[in-house]
């Protein structure tokens, strides 16, 4: 049974992830909001990453880092805060709770972070300049820390396209606006998040051990194919 740190879980892939991880390794969530479940598993802390100090935890083998941010708006009405705030949720939020928890993962046993970006860090689209901007720094830590830490612990993110979350609620609001996300992707669907709980389990467990540095696109073909 391992031990794993899931920051975010009480909504969208990191509650999918803690359901899908809970009956064979022990929980521990940080969010603003429990996760709306009960377990003997499960260790909730009630925590505001980016305001509060992170609570003390003895043994970690695999932190996984959730939050995100969708903020759509044409450069014209970006203003700098709205990039502050994309950055410290994506990016300084993640390296926050790695230099956190640094020591107890590397006494962990084949320990790992799971990190997010978005498919919009490489495929250019209109309205993504600051969630597109945080991303692209969520790959390169992913790249430079899975360097830097190699042997022992490996660093790797799954970039997934728009999934059906209370985050991409907006994008997902009628059934218009649905069926023209799913006409623009090759596969004609887009993401559901028992699904990326799927990649991002494999991505922690010893099944994927020879992976690190790595950006997994889970794009429904968007990114990869052009039809």
């Amino acid at each position: 049974m391992g031990t794993i740190v899931i920051v975010g879980g009480s909504k969208g892939i990191g509650n999918s992830l803690i359901h899908n991880l809970l009956e064979k390794n022990k929980i521990i969530n940080i969010s603003r909001t429990p996760p709306p479940l009960d377990h003997n598993n499960l260790t909730h802390y009630s925590c505001d990453v980016l305001n509060d100090e992170l609570p003390e935890i003895d043994q970690i083998d695999s932190l996984v880092y959730c939050p995100g941010s969708i903020n759509l708006k044409p450069i014209s009405r970006l203003n700098l805060e709205d990039f502050r705030e994309d950055f410290e949720i994506n990016v300084l939020g993640a390296v926050k709770t790695i230099q956190k928890y640094l020591p107890q993962l590397k006494k962990g046993v084949n320990p790992s972070v799971l990190l997010f970006s978005t498919v919009a860090a490489k495929l250019g689209m209109p309205f993504h300049a600051s969630v597109a901007a945080s991303k692209s720094a969520v790959e390169g830590l992913v790249k430079s820390l899975g360097a830097e830490l190699a042997p022992t612990i490996r660093v790797n993110a799954i970039a997934p396209t728009v999934t059906d979350t209370q985050l991409a609620s907006k994008l997902l609001r009628n059934e218009k606006m649905i069926e023209n996300i799913t006409e623009r992707h090759p596969l004609k669907k887009f993401l559901n998040p028992d699904e990326v709980a799927v990649t991002a389990a494999f991505l922690i467990s010893d099944k994927a051990v020879s992976f690190s540095g790595q950006i997994f696109e889970m794009d429904c073909g968007i990114v990869s194919f052009k039809m």
